[in-house]
């Protein structure tokens, strides 16, 4: 056993030889991965070996796509058969809501060159005629989908590594994670000590207690998940070809041809979390006692959709455990807090993400960052919010809704309210309508009194509709008030904050008193933060950007943190809150509440001041996302509800009002303002975004990124972000749309809705450089109907920034 590795993977199912596959394939090969057992132990032997590609996240649906091309080429490699059934799969819709959704994922896979179509009843049957489509309305068929060999496509992976240079050690368990001054770490094994320049958590069902040996909570939980194989049955048999899968949302249940058999499975309502205390570390090739009570309800609903199940023979159930982390997905990439150890666990899905996972984790680990935006399964997305509890309810939560409609403006229920402000409960006694990021809870509009603070999930336009647009015209007509919590805030400190921060950040730093925007951008040019800097004083700076990325931005700035202690970064996004006034009695609002001069000429756009509001000492900032005049007021935590009593009782008079999160992404459209992980992402560059206008290409520091920023610069982008105004009737965009010219997609939707100032459907989106123009007609697929729209290039609401300026 080698005591001296670039990289240690532990875990030896799917997705730990997928990892270990991948890094020997961008080169490189000091690679070892340590099973406590034998491959496939845990949950890969025993998993029913289907894929697919359907994913409510177009990157994680790529992704899925690469995993299923990718066998051929790994048999290929490895000269192991993966045993693998491309027989196609079929999601069935027996609503309206549900064909909706499919519809519109069936748009996203336009553009994202996935070969998927909606079939009818009739077409449903030539396909599968096991199948009663007795009110199904409709299904998406995917060629793509199948199932393979669990056991022969996890030693496919192991093989074509080892025939890369790489070594396994089984029957070794990890028994110790010991971290060392250089980054590096001991892995202290039954067979010996590894020292490990970097560590892979593949660990499956012992993700948990493997982080644990390096000192954090992954946000994960093993779930139990049973399924059934039938015996011989002839209507399956006596055909010429293999049925494809199917796939029964409202029966919470999968099927597919197992030999001359089928395989059914079911995500129950009444589902048991497993080994809550932890996984047994002498569990492995095991099944847990049969339960087939718990889906006597789903099975007989099985027996209505396929009727030969009904009178088939069982020839075994199977009843194991399997890790899901609070929204389903993966939990890949740099575990924040530590150095060099990285998380490749939490893939319930193995057969259709293993492959992507893998891929991801080694461009992650050998290039510096990954080839394309996987936020959806980042293990930073979480945050230490998620408390063990919370995690668990989540999870059952997540498997609960493994086939439920993912609706764009849907707010889940369990496991809240988590974290909340002193504002919560006047807003709570407002009737708000409270939605929540990264386990906070935020108001995303206020139901008119009488009605249920309650928005029904739809793709079309919601039960909100109205009340949202009383919100904006409030806004834009008087004043509003709403909370600015829901940004991730961090204090910038000491000697070297300002060449930290010249290096960190793309754009220029202000000067003190004075606010500035940046980009923050991966060494490839691609945006990884969209930042607000404000420069409180010499060496003293706040950043403030999205909430939910908190984890996300915080482990970059600690890994770019210089050794030698001259700066110090704190997060203080629930620390330091309050609110924020727009519209044109903003300024006459404000100047009630304080004893300081805020006119324009003391307090200008894009300036700060630290001064009384009511009794409190805040912080004010001329800026506002609204796009309208407008102060952000911030102010410690405790002191949010005193604030709250000032801002109010100036505001007799004034037409206050507050308003949500709803109608702000409603005032920013018409201001033609982008937001976070919509059209600002790691998919994308600054010069095809708009964001270039505000990097300082110039200064003298050599920012991470300028290199590739500076090339683009040269060599021009071949697509741009524009805004339309979309003919739509009763659906707006929500995002990925395609858009259409001359029959052929050329584009794709970022986000959109309706601006309610304005009065227009509005979208944002990508087009090739050829086809921008001022007023270029072009259409918008919206639930499979397509939408002319138009292009325009100034904000439709106060395009030379008077108000915002004023």
């Amino acid at each position: 056993m080698k005591t001296h590795v670039e990289v240690a993977v532990i875990g030896g199912g799917v997705v730990g030889c997928s990892v270990l596959y991948h890094l020997t394939k961008l080169g490189c090969r000091d690679v070892v991965l340590i099973e406590r057992s034998e491959l496939t132990s845990g949950s890969t032997w025993h998993a029913a070996g289907g894929f697919h590609t359907l994913n409510a996240d177009t990157n994680m649906a790529a992704l899925q796509g690469y995993t299923i091309r990718l066998y051929k080429e790994l048999e290929e490699i490895s000269g192991q058969s993966c045993g693998l059934h491309h027989v196609g799969g079929l999601t069935l819709a027996t609503t309206p809501e549900r064909l909706d959704y499919l519809v519109s994922e069936r748009a996203k896979h336009r553009y994202m060159g996935l070969d998927t179509e909606i079939v009818g009843p009739d077409e449903i049957r030539k396909l599968s005629p096991i199948i009663n489509t007795d009110g199904v309305i409709g299904a998406l068929y995917d060629p793509l989908d199948g199932h393979l060999d669990p056991s022969g496509t996890t030693h496919a992976y192991a093989r074509a590594a080892r025939l890369q240079g790489a070594e396994i050690y089984l029957r070794n368990k990890v028994l110790e994670l010991i971290p060392q001054t250089d980054g590096s770490w001991e892995v202290v094994t039954e067979q010996g000590t590894i020292r490990a320049e970097h560590v892979v958590n593949a660990a499956g069902l012992w993700a948990r207690e493997v982080g644990a040996m390096a000192g954090v909570f992954l946000p994960l939980h093993p779930m139990e998940h049973q399924y059934l194989v039938t015996e011989d049955i002839p209507e399956v048999y006596e055909r010429a070809h293999e049925l494809p899968h199917a796939m029964d949302p409202t029966g919470e249940s999968y099927l597919r041809q197992e030999g001359r058999g089928l395989v059914i499975g079911i995500y129950e309502q009444a589902c048991d979390p497993w080994a809550v205390d932890g996984t047994p570390w002498d569990f492995g090739h095991e099944l847990l006692p049969d339960k087939l009570d718990r889906i006597a309800e789903p099975l007989e609903y099985a027996f209505m959709r396929y009727p030969c199940l009904a009178t088939a023979g069982i020839k075994r159930v199977i009843n194991g455990p399997f890790t899901f982390a609070p929204d389903g997905n993966p939990l890949v990439g740099p575990v924040p807090g530590l150095r060099n150890f990285w998380s490749a666990c939490g893939v319930m899905a193995g057969f259709s993400q293993g492959g992507g996972v893998g891929l991801t984790l080694a461009e992650w680990l050998v290039e510096g960052e990954p080839s394309r935006d996987v936020f959806a399964m980042d293990v930073a997305r979480f945050g230490s919010y998620c408390t063990r509890a919370y995690t668990r309810e989540k999870v059952r939560e997540n498997y609960q809704r493994r086939f439920a409609v993912s609706y764009p403006n849907e707010e889940l229920p369990v496991g809240r309210p988590l974290n909340t402000t002193p504002a919560y409960p006047i807003w709570r006694d407002q009737n708000a309508v409270f939605g929540q990021g990264f386990g906070l809870e935020h108001v995303n509009y206020f139901a008119p009194e009488g009605q249920e603070p309650f928005e029904v999930p739809s793709f079309r336009r919601s039960n909100a509709f109205d009340t949202v647009g009383e919100e904006c015209r409030a806004v834009r007509t008087a004043v509003g008030i709403n909370e600015i919590h829901n940004f991730g805030k961090y204090l910038v400190s000491g000697p070297g904050a300002q060449a930290w921060l010249d290096r960190i950040m793309a754009g220029r730093l202000p000067k003190t008193g004075r606010i500035s925007l940046s980009p923050m951008l991966s060494p490839r040019g691609k945006l990884i933060g969209d930042f607000t800097i404000s420069k409180l004083g010499e060496g003293r700076f706040q950043l403030t950007a999205s909430y939910a990325a908190q984890a996300y931005h915080m482990r970059w700035f600690e890994q770019h943190l210089p050794a030698d202690g001259s700066v110090r970064i704190e997060n203080v996004s629930l620390n330091r809150i309050g609110f924020q006034i727009a519209g044109p009695n903003s300024r006459e609002l404000l100047s009630r509440a304080t004893r300081a001069d805020v006119s324009n000429s003391a307090l200008p756009f894009m300036s700060l001041a630290e001064i009384e509001v009511g009794i409190c000492d805040a912080l004010v900032q001329r800026v506002t996302y609204t796009g309208d005049l407008g102060y952000e007021i911030y102010v410690p935590a405790a002191q949010q509800q005193a604030l709250y009593e000032a801002l109010i009782a100036a505001g007799e008079g004034l037409g206050l009002r507050p308003f949500g999160m709803r109608a702000m992404m409603s005032l920013r459209l018409e201001k033609s303002f982008g937001s976070w992980m919509n059209e600002f992402k790691p998919d994308y560059t600054p010069l095809e975004t708009g964001l270039d206008r505000f990097i300082s290409y110039n200064k003298e520091a050599d920012f991470i990124g300028k290199a590739a920023a500076l090339a683009e610069k040269a060599s021009g982008t071949a697509r741009r972000l524009c805004s339309f105004v979309v003919e739509a009737s009763d659906a707006d965009v929500w995002g990925y749309e395609p858009i259409w010219k001359d029959d052929t997609v050329v584009g794709f939707v970022t986000s959109g809705g309706f601006a309610h100032f304005v009065g227009k459907s509005v979208a944002f989106g990508f087009l090739p450089n050829e086809l921008i123009s001022e007023g270029q007609t072009v259409e918008i697929e919206i639930l499979g109907a397509r939408c002319p729209a138009r292009l325009y290039s100034q904000p439709l609401f106060d395009p030379k920034a008077e108000r915002m300026r004023g």
